[in-house]
């Protein structure tokens, strides 16, 4: 009876990973969309605020109350820089690169996540993720000679992307954590929240430029507030707080693959040829960096499998 709940919590969180990966991946072509009409503050701005209006509806009528104590420390460092920095930083990134460039750069973030999880929540430092690291930055700095023959604002791009990579990569390995003494709804309500206060000083052009913006990039901004943050977000601390940071890391090597094909499908853009193959250097340094953690994981004992809830779903702070 128990393998039975463990294996439905597995597939539960697979199925909330793939959702995440999917909205995440589709944030990216949005983003490159709706930044031809909106400053890269602005559109952060806009997003955060409907995801927050969306979050708070969803949390007062599930009365999860506020966060523990314990949890705070995370959702603050989480909010400034996963939900303001990050987002301001990989708009402004897709304003100089095209939306595949862009995926293909952040997805540094998984190797970050693993070696800021093996130092800060003692995940482990195995040799392979410092040759992976290697790899990564090699392809990083492929993608960033690529675009040198583009103009040094594409430069610029890459190096916003990177950005992006870091604060993502620490906004994952803070929530974790945090994801013990909150569920997967209080933190994101709360971490957008914060999000969104760190970006109030753009308010103004939020204001003016949506006075002007055609209503396809309106709509973009707050599809990117629902969707990619408010439900790609949550489904995320769920499936998080189920497994490590860094094997959650490793779930959005999709990510890229899948932006590159629905940029080129809405957007008419493909990465050039030099550009395309940095990239898949640095996921090839991402999984260099996680094969050497699947043999561990096979002697592994399973996780402790969390009780379900009476309103049917299993509580999202459950220890690993």
């Amino acid at each position: 009876m128990q393998q039975e709940s463990g294996a439905r919590v597995d597939r539960l969180a697979v199925a909330a990973a793939t959702v995440t990966v999917l909205l995440w991946a589709s944030a990216f072509v949005s983003i490159r969309s709706a930044g031809a009409e909106y400053s890269p503050g602005a559109l952060a701005l806009g997003r955060l605020l409907s995801g927050t209006v969306v979050l708070g509806a969803l949390w007062v009528v599930r009365r999860e109350g506020l966060p523990a104590k314990g949890a705070w420390p995370g959702i603050v460092t989480a909010g400034v820089l996963w939900f303001g920095a990050y987002m301001v930083a990989l708009n402004w990134g897709e304003q100089l690169v095209d939306a595949g460039t862009a995926a293909l750069v952040v997805n540094i973030g998984p190797i970050l996540i693993a070696l800021l999880g093996g130092w800060l929540l003692k995940e482990g430092l195995p040799p392979r993720l410092l040759l992976g690291m290697a790899v990564s930055f090699a392809g990083a700095a492929v993608v960033g000679l690529s675009m040198s023959g583009e103009g040094s604002s594409s430069v610029g791009g890459v190096l916003l992307c990177l950005v992006a990579a870091v604060t993502y990569a620490a906004g994952v390995v803070s929530q974790k954590p945090a994801l013990r003494h909150a569920s997967a709804l209080q933190f994101t309500t709360f971490a957008c929240a914060i999000g969104t206060l760190a970006c109030l000083p753009f308010s103004w052009q939020l204001v003016s430029q949506a006075a002007d913006a055609p209503v396809g990039a309106t709509l973009n901004m707050i599809y990117l507030g629902v969707f990619p943050t408010a439900l790609a977000f949550t489904t995320w601390g769920y499936a998080l707080a189920r497994t490590s940071a860094g094997k959650m890391g490793a779930t959005t090597y999709a990510v890229p693959a899948l932006v590159v094909l629905m940029s080129w499908l809405f957007l008419g853009e493909v990465p050039g040829l030099i550009t395309l193959g940095g990239g898949l250097l640095c996921l090839a340094g991402v999984a260099v960096s996680r094969s050497s953690r699947r043999s561990r994981r096979l002697v592994q004992p399973g996780p402790v499998v969390p009780a379900e809830s009476p309103s049917g779903l299993i509580d999202a702070h459950t220890h690993d």
